[in-house]
């Protein structure tokens, strides 16, 4: 809990932390079930000669999934069959170089809880 003292914030402890038990992405990861379209992938690179110059490859690390790697020669691989369908890489590729579309009916991440 955020308690406005004068003009500061100060955290205060309420307690209700200790009920609380640790979430990890990982273990969220685990819940979801994937129906895998193998012909037809949602998400794409659109232009490879992007990819290579760009400095940061930032794709690398935002997705949560981990969709992102890059195989020996340098390429960026794109593993879609994991995706979680969050949307991270359509606004976080600085030059706007990732496809990215719903996957077509019946297929994509069906979320258990919630």
């Amino acid at each position: 809990m955020v308690m406005k003292k004068r003009d500061r914030f100060e955290a205060k402890r309420t307690g209700k932390q200790d009920d609380l038990f640790p979430v990890y992405v990982d273990d969220f990861l685990m819940t979801l079930k994937y129906y895998v379209d193998e012909e037809e992938s949602h998400l794409w690179i659109k232009d490879f000669k992007i990819c290579h110059s760009c400095e940061y490859k930032p794709c690398l690390y935002f997705c949560p999934a981990g969709v992102y790697s890059r195989d020996s020669d340098g390429t960026i691989q794109i593993a879609f069959q994991s995706c979680v369908e969050c949307g991270c890489c359509r606004v976080g590729c600085p030059y706007d170089n990732i496809g990215w579309k719903l996957p077509r009916g019946g297929f994509g991440v069906a979320y258990k809880f919630g």
